[in-house]
């Protein structure tokens, strides 16, 4: 089995338990936020639709420099519009890694960096990876947002509380 097969079906496996948290999401809870310090609903939920396209990024750039990036989140208005975004996000992401070659995510190098300040320098396999772990952590925080607001979880890897 080559290498990118088993990230899709990472992808398949992983992905779809995202996007079942993320259509929890109350349209009127988008800027609700735990704490001062912590991202709203909202701005949560649109980078977890947006990380599997780092999927493309990654295998169609050679870095990221947070220091040039001028980034800006997708706006969306309504849980409908974000299950769009994840939906076509996931696609690229999808479509990016089934063109890969195991040369490609084993033996190119991915640098992530801000200005001169080197933050990483893997393989590209290495920083899809990353991706996935970022969609895991992410997808976890999203549970305790909706855990706080009372809304029952669904299993992600077995029943969840409010299943059981």
């Amino acid at each position: 089995m080559e290498l990118k097969e088993l990230l899709l079906n990472e992808m398949a496996a992983e992905y779809p338990n995202t996007r079942k948290l993320l259509a929890l999401i109350p349209d009127e809870k988008f800027d609700w936020k735990p704490h001062p310090k912590s991202m709203s609903m909202k701005q949560l939920a649109v980078h977890l639709a947006e990380l599997p396209s780092w999927h493309a990024v990654v295998l169609h750039t050679s870095e990221l420099d947070f220091g040039s990036w001028e980034y800006k989140p997708t706006e969306v208005k309504n849980n409908a519009a974000l299950l769009a975004l994840f939906d076509g996000e996931l696609e690229k992401g999808r479509t990016a890694l089934s063109a890969a070659t195991n040369d490609q995510l084993l033996n190119e190098t991915w640098t992530m960096r801000h200005g001169d300040h080197i933050i990483s320098k893997t393989s590209k396999y290495e920083m899809i990876r990353h991706a996935f772990g970022q969609n895991t952590h992410h997808r976890a925080q999203l549970g305790v947002y909706l855990r706080l607001l009372d809304i029952p979880i669904p299993g992600v890897y077995g029943p969840s509380a409010d299943e059981m």
